[in-house]
């Protein structure tokens, strides 16, 4: 069996295109796939560089997003048959806690595929049948594969934990990420005013081709955040999507408006943010943290995706064979929008 994976941790010399892994079999409650696409994320390059308490079963399959074709069911399975089109909730809940399926605000054992499990960038895959949600016979399985751990990750963030509302503005620190696009897009579906601050002119124009009201070029305009509070008539913004970290963090603070809110889901500058306390309590600004989402979460934001409201934005297409590349691509933030890799066609 085809697969990109991970010969152990380090650099873009551990990705490895092998074809030889044996075919996985499904067991209770599982189902085996034809991966169609596989999509990836920033957190494949943090799984590649490895951290403490990550214990991996090398060679490690690549990949948190997958759609495909249902192949084989375990026993136990009923609802899904050979020859589904489907996509699948990355999310792995324990099977002795069903209610992380569907609230998970205090777990503690959310495991990630990709992450803690073997990913999907595979010609074939097992994975428990409750992760499935069914794919429309019209729409594109890269495009579902693209959309899933973004869009639940950004879903959770705003709506499930940040409680954002019509009329509110909502300013996104970061143009062409996966997350960035989804969180814009799913803040003006929510009725919100969106800001979003690009580091070049290329990506603040594909933002405002996403619905984005107002752009930011940091190129132009290193000082961004005194720019926010211009824009709004010094009162700052009601929310802040901050997931660069360290290099942005107190800028964004700067953004806020007093009793606003400041959603983090990632740090890809880093996680060591520098925080000046007084202007924390003295403007009353709540930071949230949050990840990923539930099941719940995931089938009510893929809903979207299908209906045509919410937009998979994929960047770049590798064939599978390629999957060191694409991690470089994503790597270099050469990209706006997802980086996907094609299964069908791996070589």
């Amino acid at each position: 069996m085809r697969a990109a994976i991970l010969t152990g941790h380090g650099g873009p010399e551990v990705v490895q295109y092998v074809q030889d892994l044996p075919l996985p079999e499904p067991g209770y409650g599982q189902v085996r796939l034809k991966m169609a696409a596989a999509a990836l994320n920033r957190l494949d390059l943090f799984v590649r560089a490895g951290w403490k308490g990550l214990n991996l079963h090398f060679p490690h399959v690549i990949g948190s997003d997958g759609a495909g074709v249902v192949d084989a069911v375990g026993p136990g399975v009923t609802g899904y048959q050979p020859g589904d089109r489907v996509a699948v909730d990355p999310s792995l809940f324990p099977e002795d806690d069903t209610r992380l399926y569907v609230d998970y605000e205090n777990q503690t054992r959310l495991a990630i595929i990709g992450e803690h499990a073997s990913g999907f960038a595979a010609e074939y895959v097992v994975v428990p049948a409750k992760n499935l949600v069914r794919v429309p016979a019209s729409f594109s399985l890269a495009a579902a594969a693209a959309a899933g751990l973004v869009y639940v990750t950004a879903w959770h963030s705003l709506m499930t934990r940040g409680g954002l509302r019509a009329g509110e503005t909502v300013l996104i620190v970061g143009a062409g990420g996966g997350v960035n696009s989804a969180s814009l897009q799913i803040a003006k579906l929510a009725g919100a005013t969106v800001i979003v601050v690009g580091s070049q002119e290329a990506k603040c124009e594909q933002a405002r081709a996403l619905g984005a009201d107002v752009t930011i070029n940091r190129e132009r305009d290193p000082d961004w955040a005194r720019a926010v509070q211009t824009l709004t008539g010094r009162r700052g913004v009601d929310v802040v999507v901050d997931n660069v970290g360290a290099a942005t963090f107190g800028s964004s603070l700067r953004a806020c408006r007093i009793g606003g809110r400041i959603l983090v889901v990632g740090g890809t500058s880093g996680y060591a943010a520098e925080l000046p306390l007084n202007q924390l309590f003295a403007r009353q600004v709540s930071i949230i943290g949050s990840t990923m989402g539930t099941h719940q979460d995931y089938a009510r934001v893929m809903a979207l995706v299908f209906e045509g409201k919410l937009n998979a934005v994929i960047g770049r297409v590798f064939p599978l064979s390629a999957a060191r590349q694409a991690q470089q691509t994503l790597e270099q933030f050469d990209v706006f929008g997802k980086v996907v890799l094609d299964v069908d066609n791996p070589d």
